[in-house]
């Protein structure tokens, strides 16, 4: 996926959840918005390099949108969570995501299940596979972890897919693990263990895992490879 023009700058800090105040490279200090509702963990260090999208200021309070930044690692991290759902589909379209790559459509943000979207609804002929994706960026160790704040809305999505599974459906929980510097990808047993113990039940229920790495630069955001799952 490509990334629209990037403004460079450093991270001064993360606040309020949503904000960020960002010195720029000719000294400037601007607030963006952060489109990511996680924690950030090990990707809010104070002078990290960062990558700033621009926008119409006359149709928001906030001129610049945080992309990407600067993991503590030194690889780039993309941390818009409006960007997974069309990174996945574009690597499912090019072929780099071999296990849903036998299907002929794909919508976005389907109703489906209790007042929920599914993220990709892929169809060939009859057989649906609902798709959920999960953006992840918090990296301990050599571990991708997901996720990094307490989500009971991820726990809701994982029911959803149990009860698709049961219903003769495919489904399948994607962790595009948005970053190219880990190896394996696992659930934050220590700050969310209703959800470990959600995404270990699924599993065993019919819902398939599969996680994938990205390689994240200043000009677009790509399918890198797969990684293994520890249901840790």
């Amino acid at each position: 996926m490509k990334l629209p023009p990037l403004t460079t700058g450093r991270l001064i800090r993360r606040y309020k959840r949503f904000l960020a105040d960002v010195r720029l490279e000719d000294g400037t200090v601007v607030t963006a918005h952060v489109p990511n509702t996680g924690s950030m963990r090990s990707t809010s260090r104070e002078g990290s390099l960062v990558g700033l999208s621009s926008h119409d200021t006359d149709k928001r309070k906030y001129r610049y949108t945080l992309e990407i930044i600067e993991g503590e690692s030194g690889a780039m991290v993309g941390v818009n969570t409006m960007h997974p759902n069309r990174v996945v589909e574009e690597g499912i379209r090019s072929g780099r995501i071999a296990e849903l790559g036998s299907y002929t459509e794909i919508r976005r943000e389907v109703p489906y299940g209790e007042a929920s979207r599914i993220d990709l609804l892929l169809s060939q002929d009859r057989c649906l596979c609902y798709v959920e994706v999960k953006n992840v960026t918090y990296k301990h160790g050599e571990f991708a972890l997901f996720p990094d704040a307490r989500t009971a809305r991820g726990t809701k999505h994982l029911t959803e897919l149990v009860r698709m599974a049961a219903a003769g459906h495919r489904s399948v929980i994607f962790f595009l693990v948005n970053r190219n510097d880990c190896e394996i990808m696992g659930p934050a047993r220590e700050i969310d263990p209703v959800y470990a113990d959600t995404l270990k039940n699924a599993a065993s229920a019919g819902v398939e895992l599969l996680a994938y790495r990205t390689q994240v630069d200043f000009v677009q955001i790509e399918i890198d490879r797969k990684v293994d799952i520890a249901l840790l």
